[in-house]
């Protein structure tokens, strides 16, 4: 166990924080430094501010995984940052229990500075955890938070696109790299537990083991209301919380552009 760095390490993500964006006050007459205090992230971390002071002091025992996965959580430690800290600690690296299904808070102001393209989020597991308004009207009802689109794909409501099969491809590609990141994650668990059951394509197109990286699709959708739209995907990756940005946009002038530029009207 390297001590002294593991404490560097600690001081260093925590004074890197924003206290704002986790609920604490940004001001006050006692925060003097950046960053957390000591206590807020061992309140975070669900442990005492004395064994999180020995640890910052290079004074503490050896931490568990618990604990360390814990101060992986409390410090918004991205996946190399997490490694990096088992690895101090003269741990191996655990996977993470569950999908990160939290938006950090730039991710949500940057879809709202979207408003002429529909953007929404996905987990490791194809949930949508965030949306903009756009992308709520095009899709349909986002608002519940539950919707996800492997589910949405294989079982329930899809509109008909010319580019379904591949789809469908991109999708189990995802949830099986999301299987093998995540095993105890009991949602993704039960997930994959209701696709099996429900839906023979599938099984079938699991057991080909497709990969694929995400980027750019156009594709047609054949919309109930809107008619047909071909529309351009692109995917912006969020590393760190394994998510994805996806936005959907129209070929300027088209007349699926003229089609979104009503709705975001509608949508202000």
């Amino acid at each position: 166990m390297a001590r002294q760095e593991l404490a560097r390490f600690l001081r260093d993500r925590r004074t890197a924080l924003r206290p704002h964006e986790l609920g604490f006050a940004a001001t006050g007459t006692d925060r003097r430094t950046p960053g957390l205090r000591r206590e807020e992230v061992a309140e975070l971390a669900h442990m005492s501010v004395d064994y999180y002071t020995r640890l910052e002091q290079a004074r503490g025992s050896r931490p568990s995984a618990r604990i360390l996965e814990a101060l992986s959580q409390a410090l918004r430690l991205t996946p190399a940052e997490r490694s990096h800290l088992f690895g101090l600690a003269g741990s191996s690296t655990p996977p993470r229990m569950s999908a990160v299904r939290e938006v950090r808070p730039h991710v949500t102001r940057m879809l709202k500075r979207l408003p002429g393209t529909a953007a929404i989020v996905t987990d490791a597991a194809y949930g949508v955890v965030a949306w903009n308004p756009l992308a709520e009207m095009l899709l349909g009802d986002l608002g519940s938070g539950t919707v996800n689109l492997a589910r949405r794909r294989f079982l329930g409501r899809s509109y008909e696109s010319s580019s379904s099969e591949e789809f469908g491809h991109v999708v189990v590609a995802r949830l099986r790299r999301a299987a093998d990141r995540y095993p105890h994650d009991p949602r993704l668990t039960a997930l994959l537990d209701e696709l099996h059951a429900g839906s023979e394509e599938f099984r079938r197109i699991w057991r080909t083991r497709p990969v694929h990286a995400p980027g750019h699709r156009t594709k047609t959708v054949q919309h109930p209301e809107l008619g047909a739209l071909r529309l351009n995907c692109d995917v912006l990756l969020v590393p760190e919380d394994d998510q994805e940005v996806v936005l959907i946009t129209a070929d300027a002038g088209s007349s699926a552009a003229r089609t979104l530029e009503r709705l975001a009207r509608q949508a202000v």
